[in-house]
C-alpha cells in the first residue's frame, strides 16, 4: 500500500485480503468506540479489498476491530492494534484472513 497521497490526518488506510478458500462475508472494519466504520458485503477468496477509515469522532484510546463471518456462519471478532487520544498511531495496517487465522501488520507513523 502507498501512503503517500491517500494519508490523511486522523485515519488509517486498510488492506484486508481473503487468503483462505472460501468466501468471507460481512466484513465491518471499525474502532472500539465505533464512531465511523467500513463495510463490505463478501469477499471472495484471494481477493483484497483497500480503504481509509476516518477517524475524526474519535476521542479515546481504543483498538481497531475486525468483524467477519466465515462459510460456516461462524462470525469472528479480532480487536487489534491502539490508536490513543482519538488518533492512530501508525498510517496503515494489513489483514490476512486465512483458513484457520487472521494476520495483521502495522506500520507507519501517524503521528
Amino acid at each position: 500500500m502507498s501512503s503517500c497521497n491517500l494519508f490523511k490526518e486522523n485515519s488509517i488506510e486498510f488492506s484486508i485480503e481473503n487468503q483462505s478458500d472460501v468466501i468471507i462475508e460481512s466484513i465491518t472494519f471499525t474502532t472500539s468506540e465505533r464512531r465511523a466504520e467500513k463495510t463490505f458485503d463478501s469477499l471472495q477468496p484471494k481477493k483484497s479489498v483497500f480503504g481509509i477509515l476516518l477517524m475524526d469522532q474519535n476521542k479515546m484510546d481504543g483498538s481497531y476491530v475486525l468483524e467477519f463471518t466465515r462459510v460456516n456462519g461462524k462470525k469472528e471478532t479480532h480487536n487489534v492494534g491502539y490508536y490513543t487520544n482519538g488518533a492512530p498511531i501508525n498510517r496503515w495496517v494489513s489483514f490476512k484472513i486465512q483458513n484457520d487465522t487472521l494476520l495483521h501488520l502495522f506500520s507507519g507513523t501517524g503521528l
